[in-house]
């Protein structure tokens, strides 16, 4: 059986197609080796994308004090955890970088100066996503940071300011999770954290279900404003590395675009899987 012909991201006409953005509940980094239900959904996914020119992530995992893009050739492969299984250390995902990627998110963004990284390479929250989107890795991926010092306001505006590149060929996804609290994770009965067990607390259900109504209802402020949401809301989110991928790419949205949901269950009690495409 042929495998699959991606599609170009061109309508009938030949002009170029938006691409879609999408959110993704990263979750464990054993998902970058281990075949599960989300991580055969992320094939799914990305067989059904048109081909992009390059990915741009915006992953929980690259903090900074003001923001910066990947701009080498080569981006390594970071093995940013411990305590998991050797074969787990040795996953590489070749891709390569794109100057002019790097050069075009550093000229769209005006809320903030960006600065180029020629060293750090991509995190688990990236790769180990597209490892199973597009297993080839040949397609150039550039990573953009989240900024210490901005507010979850104006991560949201710079996301706004990203928009176009969709209109070049650009897929951008965030990745991240909705609900994430490693500090209320279940505790299995000889005392390691069950991530596997579908289950979730009923403050983690509420927020991941008041969050989705916020989505579907384009009601990003409020979302930027997570802070004052109550007592679910911050247990989701105590620090806000895994939630403002979501903000940058529910910035992207333009007027019109369907919210369509994917992998949306919550595991151990206080983490959500939940992802969705847009557009």
């Amino acid at each position: 059986m042929k495998p699959k012909t991606r599609k170009s991201p061109k309508d009938s006409t030949g002009k170029s197609q938006r691409m879609p953005a999408l959110f993704i509940g990263h979750g464990n980094p054993m998902n970058a080796i281990e075949d599960n239900e989300f991580t055969r959904r992320w094939q799914q996914v990305g067989k059904s994308l048109p081909k992009p020119k390059a990915i741009l992530c915006v992953s929980a995992h690259w903090q900074t004090w003001g923001a910066l893009v990947t701009a080498m050739e080569s981006p390594r492969t970071i093995h940013d955890f411990g305590g998991f299984p050797p074969e787990l250390y040795q996953v590489q995902y070749p891709a390569q970088g794109s100057s002019w990627l790097a050069g075009e998110i550093r000229n769209s963004i005006s809320a903030s100066k960006v600065g180029f990284d020629l060293d750090r390479g991509l995190d688990h929250g990236c790769w180990s996503v597209l490892k199973r989107m597009f297993p080839a890795a040949d397609l150039p991926v550039v990573q953009l940071s989240l900024d210490y010092t901005k507010s979850a306001v104006k991560h949201y505006a710079m996301g706004r300011e990203l928009a176009d590149l969709r209109d070049k060929g650009i897929l951008i996804f965030g990745s991240g999770n909705m609900v994430h609290n490693l500090d209320r994770v279940e505790v299995s009965g000889d005392g390691h954290r069950d991530f596997n067990r579908p289950f979730g607390f009923d403050w983690a259900i509420e927020a991941n279900d008041l969050f989705k109504k916020l989505i579907d209802e384009d009601r990003h402020q409020e979302l930027a404003d997570y802070r004052s949401m109550g007592d679910a809301a911050q247990l989701a989110v105590p620090s806000p590395e895994h939630f403002l991928p979501l903000l940058y790419v529910l910035a992207l949205k333009q007027k019109g675009e369907k919210i369509a949901y994917f992998n949306d269950k919550l595991l151990a009690g206080s983490l959500a899987m939940t992802s969705f495409t847009i557009g």
